[in-house]
């Protein structure tokens, strides 16, 4: 199944055309700014981010667009510390969007950690 269907399910109101630039969008996030990748719970990832001002804009401004169109999307962006975290949430019944979503970001940050990925942590 092509990831743009999984991550653009019937509830989703982005315009079809449009879905493949938004998953980018997220894959660029991923690959520049990801840290680390979790599932916290059966409905819930946090993804950690490069604790940036440039990064928490970022990544706040795609969050607030993708639950315009995806309103089954809870996203919860917290600064302290120093540290910098997306954490994602969705009902049950589309937890096989944030699967999609886990993996696209696991798979940033484990290509970020190999040797000449670019990752420095």
């Amino acid at each position: 199944m092509d990831v743009n269907e999984v991550w653009s399910p019937q509830a989703c109101t982005l315009p079809t055309a449009q879905r493949p630039l938004r998953v980018a969008e997220f894959d660029a996030l991923f690959a520049e700014a990801a840290t680390g990748v979790e599932r916290i719970g059966a409905g819930r990832t946090r993804v950690r981010l490069r604790a940036e001002p440039a990064t928490a804009e970022r990544a706040a401004g795609l969050a607030a667009r993708e639950t315009a169109c995806c309103s089954f999307f809870t996203f919860t962006l917290t600064a302290t510390g120093g540290d910098l975290t997306l954490d994602v949430a969705v009902p049950a019944r589309h937890t096989d969007v944030l699967d999609a979503f886990t993996g696209r970001a696991a798979e940033a940050v484990a290509a970020a950690a190999r040797p000449g990925g670019g990752g420095d942590e």
